[in-house]
């Protein structure tokens, strides 16, 4: 078995039958991205790293990203983020959305590209 069939991050799009398994949570973001361009369709996420949504209380985007910036240095990857969201039922299409929409308000900076944190 290889590496990547332990993958802690695996996206799918249910309507191409595709897939990445990743070790990196913004890799998934970016296969969202790079697939909703070009066919249009959602990407789901089918697995990701099991302890993090144990450790959210609230399932609104700022309170996430508050409960888990202390975990990383330069900011809560946003596949990280899209992932706690979709075990609330949230897609990763709206989960960025509101990404850009709460760090317009000022509730959310980018310490570093797609890294966010809480004020």
């Amino acid at each position: 078995m290889s590496t990547q069939d332990h993958a802690p991050y695996v996206a799918v799009c249910p309507e191409c039958d595709v897939d990445l398994r990743t070790e990196a949570p913004n890799e998934i973001v970016e296969f969202y991205r790079r697939h909703y361009r070009v066919t249009g369709h959602d990407v789901e996420i089918e697995r990701a790293q099991v302890d993090l949504a144990e450790d959210v209380a609230n399932d609104g985007l700022k309170d996430v990203v508050w409960q888990l910036q202390d975990r990383y240095e330069n900011g809560v990857p946003f596949g990280v983020v899209a992932a706690v969201m979709s075990d609330h039922g949230v897609s990763i299409g709206e989960t960025l959305d509101e990404i850009h929409d709460v760090r317009m308000t000022g509730g959310l900076y980018e310490p570093q590209d797609d890294h966010l944190g809480a004020f």
